[in-house]
């Protein structure tokens, strides 16, 4: 089928799908451009639709197997995408359902838990370090969507290959006591500087929101809590880049050159 018109009611039902109150609703959420279509086919998620706009190559059409393709003109993928200059190729998804149970982790688990991010540039930055530093488990709590748009595309569809779940705040308490993990708090007030500890047993990575950091609960709950030194006026790192260098300093204490 071919569309012309950024007016069609099938590009308005496809753009609303750019807000979180449509895709839960609608069960559906939006990848765009090649790279992040194919990992999340790899990753074994099920595409409902494919889009194609007026540069999509033969290879764009593949990625769509048996599945529905919708050729769009260029002003009706710039209504669906979120980017400035859209990919040739966007894909519909169906939003995976996810539960704790039945989660498997290795004997020395490394495990992050985002509570309460609020900007998803962010918690897409911190999804492809967590990939890129190996991470075994990553829980998201509250806070961002894990299927906005804007997490997909600054994860690079890392999103897709990490074992990553979204959960109620109040389950992940008992997941983490259930596991034994060892409950690493950042927070500017850290007794220890963040190399200072020791990430070899099984650890979990607790890190909250960009403007308020951790509630006190959590802060209570961490058997130990640890800082970045800071030397200019910032009393604090991105949450992305403090993510990062925790994660990495856990890798390099577990597989040292």
């Amino acid at each position: 089928m071919r569309i012309q018109s950024p007016a069609n009611p099938k590009v308005k039902a496809l753009a609303a799908l750019k807000e979180r109150k449509e895709r839960e609703r609608a069960g559906l959420f939006l990848v765009e451009g090649r790279r992040e279509v194919e990992r999340a086919l790899r990753a074994g998620l099920h595409l409902e639709t494919l889009l194609l706009g007026p540069k999509a190559t033969p290879e764009d059409r593949a990625l769509a197997g048996p599945v529905p393709i919708l050729e769009f003109s260029q002003e009706a993928m710039e209504r669906v995408s979120v980017r400035e200059h859209p990919p040739p190729v966007i894909g519909v998804f169906r939003i995976p359902q996810k539960s704790l149970k039945g989660v498997r982790l290795p004997q020395t688990p490394l495990v992050l838990v985002l509570l309460g991010l609020e900007k998803p540039g962010n918690l897409g930055a911190i999804l492809r370090a967590a990939d890129g530093a190996g991470v075994d488990l990553v829980l998201v709590a509250e806070g961002v969507d894990l299927y906005s748009p804007q997490v997909i595309r600054n994860s690079t569809g890392a999103v897709f290959s990490l074992p990553v779940y979204p959960v109620p705040e109040e389950e992940v308490g008992g997941f983490l006591e259930g596991k034994g993990l060892i409950l690493v708090a950042a927070t500017p007030r850290g007794e220890k500087i963040y190399w200072e500890e020791d990430y070899r047993k099984g650890v979990a990575f607790l890190l909250g929101a960009e403007d308020e950091g951790l509630p006190e609960a959590w802060l209570q709950r961490a058997q130990t809590r640890v800082r970045i030194p800071m030397r200019g006026v910032a009393d604090s790192l991105n949450v992305a880049v403090s993510a990062a260098l925790l994660l990495y300093e856990a890798q390099r204490q577990r597989n040292p050159a």
